[in-house]
């Protein structure tokens, strides 16, 4: 059918106009209830409150150079990052696979036939050419908003996917971390059962030369040599988990294990414990990518129940034609082989047997669940920060009674090898008191390593500097800005090379 052209320029405008309307409901963030304050932080006040210098990744508050290299390899070679930044890289392309919805599709179909049917009343066959160059348009006029809301939740999933990216990324330093502390911990009880060996081979040495002028048991030598033997065998052993925690350590920094190396330390490490500021239990809507993540899905999940609810609604597709058909290539082109149609479809579902009803309800059946994750999502990352807490306080007291019991431990070991050696008590005493030195000495090692576990649990909870604004919005390809939608198709884009999201920065004051 054709329209005067009057009619024909009315068309797009009055899309246009339509265009302005989006069914669906408008995203509001889900309330969620957040306390003043975190239950844990109490009347403690960390001995060490620690945040590291402006500008300075979150690791460096350990102040070990060692440890700030090693996280620099995990954004460089990490291959889960890797995979992670391509999966974001997909999310942004989709956002642009749906603004294609705004516009109209044109397409350049030509052809060229030749064809032969036999003559009528048996006269000689028909030979015919048949050439055709036509340009085909269609567009789909957004009228109830569903390409609105395709964008809308494209744009939400890329931005979940950039702080999934963030989230990652944290989650790899912080285990990079643990492993690095980790195995600090192993070469220390190492060196720790060196010296323990050490010194049970002088008391060896020392039951060996009191047996010999008669004033030993026998015994007593056969005790020494298998506590000396005790103490080699475990030195061996702890070899083992420091041999997996350096080979762990490489895959992280996506480095073969055959090729890497971490030598232990020619002195003793010092261990330093930082707390982080916990700051207010709602800063963590803004601070924990896991957080936000699970927000901008609760987001994208709003925007498909208006996607759904269009159809309930007629389409209107404007379709148009316009070429030239010919029987000879060389008069194609002639102003009398031209031919043109324009004109509107509109479709009207009436009946698809529940099918738009059931997609309704399955977009509101995944809001409301992306709604419980989101809210689950909060939840656990408050506990984590009180857990963190918790433990930093009370690890914190244990180790101050830990130094105390392990000088006890060591008093006691020096004043009873004093006794024996004055013969007021049997070796048997020597060896459990040298065994319970040993014992809390370990364990004092174990205390500082939980210390270091939490410390660096309770940065990664508290999002380790990232925050919310750093989510990818106008300053990338492919995304509008969140409170900006175009009138109409064919809107100005806001392109651009932002940073990569989730970039590594000190956390939040």
């Amino acid at each position: 059918m054709i329209f005067p052209r009057a009619k024909i320029l009315v068309l797009p405008f009055a899309a246009s106009l339509l265009a302005s309307c989006s069914v669906g409901p408008n995203y509001e963030r889900p309330p969620v209830e957040t306390p003043d304050s975190f239950k844990e932080l109490g009347d403690w006040k960390p001995a060490e409150p620690a945040a590291p210098a402006s500008g300075q990744p979150w690791w460096s508050v350990y102040g070990d150079p060692v440890l700030d290299q090693l996280e620099k390899q995990v954004d460089i070679s990490n291959q889960n990052l890797k995979a992670s930044e391509a999966a974001y890289r997909q999310a942004v392309a989709q956002v642009g696979e749906a603004r294609a919805g705004y516009f109209p599709s044109v397409g350049i179909d030509p052809s060229a036939t030749r064809s032969r049917t036999p003559g009528s009343n048996g006269g000689g066959a028909n030979t015919r050419n048949a050439f055709s160059l036509p340009v085909d348009a269609s567009w789909v006029i957004d009228i109830w908003g569903q390409v609105r809301r395709q964008v809308e939740s494209a744009r939400a999933t890329a931005q979940e996917s950039a702080a999934d990216l963030a989230a990652l990324r944290l989650s790899e330093q912080a285990t990079l971390a643990q492993d690095y502390f980790q195995l600090r911990i192993a070469d220390e009880n190492k060196r720790l059962l060196d010296d323990t060996a050490t010194a049970y081979a002088r008391t060896l040495q020392i039951t060996q030369n009191r047996y010999a002028v008669g004033v030993a048991a026998r015994s007593d030598v056969a005790q020494a040599q298998t506590q000396l033997d005790n103490a080699r065998s475990q030195a061996v052993a702890a070899q083992v988990p420091r041999a997996e925690l350096e080979h762990a350590i490489a895959v992280l920094i996506g480095q073969p294990p055959e090729g890497f190396s971490l030598p232990p330390s020619s002195s003793p490490y010092v261990f330093h414990v930082p707390v982080a500021p916990a700051g207010v239990p709602s800063a963590l809507l803004e601070r924990n990518p896991n957080v936000a993540a699970n927000e901008r899905a609760v987001a994208a999940a709003n925007a498909n129940i208006g996607v759904a609810l269009t159809g309930y609604f007629p389409s209107l597709t404007l379709t148009g034609s316009y070429g030239f058909s010919s029987s000879m290539l060389d008069t194609l082109m002639k102003s009398s082989n031209l031919a043109w149609t324009i004109g509107p479809q509109v479709n009207f579902n009436v009946f698809n047997g529940g099918l738009t009803t059931s997609q309704v309800a399955a977009a509101r059946a995944g809001y409301d669940q992306t709604v419980a994750n989101y809210r689950q999502a909060v939840l656990t990352s408050f506990q984590g920060v009180e857990d963190n807490l918790a433990a930093l306080k009370l690890l914190e007291q244990q180790s101050a009674v830990q130094d105390g019991a392990v000088d006890s431990a060591q008093l006691a070991q020096n004043l009873i090898m004093n006794e024996y050696m004055a013969g007021t008590v049997d070796f048997t005493t020597v060896v459990t008191a040298e065994a319970t030195t040993l014992a809390d000495r370990q364990t004092d090692y174990g205390i500082i390593q939980s210390r270091l576990n939490a410390s660096v649990l309770l940065i990664e909870t508290l999002g380790g500097g990232w925050d919310q604004s750093q989510l990818p919005d106008a300053a990338l390809p492919g995304l509008l800005p969140s409170t900006e939608v175009p009138d109409q198709p064919g809107a100005n884009p806001h392109p651009g090379a932002g940073p990569h999201p989730g970039a590594g920065s000190p956390w939040s004051q």
